[in-house]
């Protein structure tokens, strides 16, 4: 089962909120779990690129008895980015800063031309009729209004659910952290060192590709997820 988030693709949108946590991770983390209760699961596996990791490694934390193993695909967590962030990063991940400023200045400009505001360099990348359900949803003024307030709870109660936790709640299931070897997160950061703050039983590497995994390696990718999956 692969889910939207909330306020993704045709999933729901429901109202901000004034301090975002209608679009935290927390938030998004508890959608999740509902579905596979009504689905008839209580305890599964999560696996979460981008976005989706970050509700992932969020749902792990507040839910330890649902999750039997975690996989996150090149990401760091949310806390670790911002207190991390430095000139490299800002220059290389400034969508982060443009998407959490006030309403609604990025949802104006991106209103005027969604197009060209997503997949900039990549869309080689995706088939055909992935790209168009991606623009089919970025073409929605409630889309872009929620991703702008995901972005904003990352920079605000995420943020601070990550402080929090720093150094007090891991993640207890086994963790498979992988990451594009040709992407940003290795030049930045020691990924797997990182994560080994968040989780005692963790492992991870890099793959020959940039930050889509699957799209761009998907053959490597599969392998290490059923590697890990099956041990």
């Amino acid at each position: 089962m692969m889910p939207d988030l909330r306020g993704y693709g045709d999933s729901s949108k429901p109202e901000s909120a004034h301090d975002h946590s209608t679009y935290s991770k927390r938030a998004m983390a508890r959608d999740q779990i509902e579905v596979m209760k009504q689905l008839g699961f209580s305890r599964f596996t999560v696996i979460g690129h981008d976005r989706g990791a970050r509700c992932a490694y969020r749902l792990a934390l507040d839910f330890p008895a649902a999750v039997e193993k975690l996989v996150v695909m090149d990401i760091i967590p949310t806390g670790e980015t911002f207190r991390r962030a430095d000139q490299d990063f800002a220059m290389g991940y400034w969508h982060w800063f443009f998407l959490a400023q006030p309403f609604d200045f990025p949802e104006r400009v991106i209103g005027e031309n969604p197009d060209n505001f997503y997949f900039q360099g990549t869309r080689h990348l995706f088939h055909p009729e992935a790209l168009a359900e991606y623009w089919r949803g970025i073409h929605n003024p409630g889309t872009i209004h929620a991703m702008c307030e995901d972005y904003r709870a990352a920079a605000t109660i995420d943020f601070e659910l990550d402080e929090s936790d720093r150094g007090i709640i891991k993640i207890a299931c086994p963790v498979l952290v992988l990451w594009g070897e040709k992407g940003s997160l290795p030049n930045w950061y020691e990924v797997l060192d990182v994560w080994k703050d968040w989780a005692d039983d963790v492992r991870g590497l890099g793959i020959d590709c940039g930050h889509y995994l699957a799209e761009e390696a998907p053959e490597e990718t599969y392998k290490e997820l059923q590697k890990f999956l099956n041990v």
